[in-house]
């Protein structure tokens, strides 16, 4: 008689992943750490200190985590490690922008080199800042990709993505979080670290310093960056198109796609998870398919 060959255990018993309760903060930290972030810097102040506490407790041989004196001086400390080929990444609540706000600038001209990913998390609501700001702004004003996660999971995968579209694009990608996402907690399916080659430096002073006569060469080159990335986001599934009751159609993006679905569950959703620049062919074509034309729910209280 032929012996019965033993049973292996099914293939997806080994890869399953690890599901762990995080928060939003939690998830953005344990992101920039799987896409094999390198150098993070911040500053702190709610809603965006987790990101940094979180960050500190992974392995030193990882990455170098470190408080700065002020959101710039977090900002340039990731710059710098950017441009000498090591991904990284700086934290800052809204405000802390305002402070970051000429480096950010320059530097939205210079591009990136290896991935160079800035979350900032804004305070809908004032619960715990001296004003409301809205960072998508900032993002439109210096022609840089914003992600806007909707809940933890998306936290983790969208801060990965940021770094992949840094270098793809050469450029700051800008991942924005709300108090709402920083401080709710759900389950998060959790990846592996993936270590990204670590580029050279490149030499090329008409792209890394901006004198006038450099600067004005790369306004152009930043114009047509943000056009490829407008084409990008056209096709990308950050951006989702959930097909549903005709009748009514609702563009929304960030924390407020959970508000949506459980008050018209069976609507036509938009959902933008790339929220500049945004993708004018994929707006045209969804208002075309609804009778009802969108109402847009991304407003500033998310």
């Amino acid at each position: 008689m032929q012996a019965t060959p033993e049973r292996a255990d099914p293939p997806t018993a080994a890869r399953a992943p690890e599901v762990r309760p995080l928060s939003g903060n939690e998830a953005i930290a344990r992101g920039a750490w799987e896409a094999g972030v390198r150098v993070a810097a911040a500053y702190p102040g709610t809603p965006s200190t987790e990101i940094m506490e979180n960050l500190g407790d992974y392995p030193p041989e990882d990455l170098h985590a470190q408080w700065s004196t002020n959101e710039k001086v977090a900002l340039d400390v990731a710059i710098g490690a950017a441009l000498a080929g090591k991904r990284a990444l700086a934290a800052m609540k809204h405000v802390g922008l305002n402070v970051a706000a000429d480096s950010f600038m320059s530097q939205t001209y210079i591009g990136a080199n290896a991935g160079l990913v800035i979350v900032v998390c804004d305070d809908p609501g004032i619960h715990s800042s001296q004003n409301e700001q809205d960072s998508r702004i900032y993002g439109q004003f210096a022609m840089v990709p914003v992600l806007e996660p909707g809940d933890a999971q998306e936290a983790l995968e969208m801060t990965r993505q940021a770094f992949e579209l840094s270098e793809q694009f050469d450029t700051i990608a800008l991942v924005r979080s709300t108090t709402r996402l920083s401080h709710t907690r759900s389950a998060v399916a959790l990846g592996a670290r993936t270590e990204a080659p670590e580029r050279s430096f490149v030499e090329q002073p008409a792209k890394n310093v901006m004198i006038p006569a450099h600067a004005r060469g790369r306004h152009v080159a930043i114009i047509e960056r943000e056009a490829r990335l407008r084409s990008h986001f056209e096709t990308s599934p950050l951006n989702r198109w959930e097909a549903g009751d005709k009748s009514v159609g609702v563009i929304t993006a960030g924390t407020c796609y959970a508000y949506v679905r459980e008050v018209l569950p069976d609507a036509s959703v938009l959902k933008l998870g790339a929220t500049w620049p945004l993708p004018p062919e994929l707006l045209r074509r969804f208002c075309a398919s609804v009778a009802k034309k969108p109402v847009s729910i991304i407003p500033r209280g998310a």
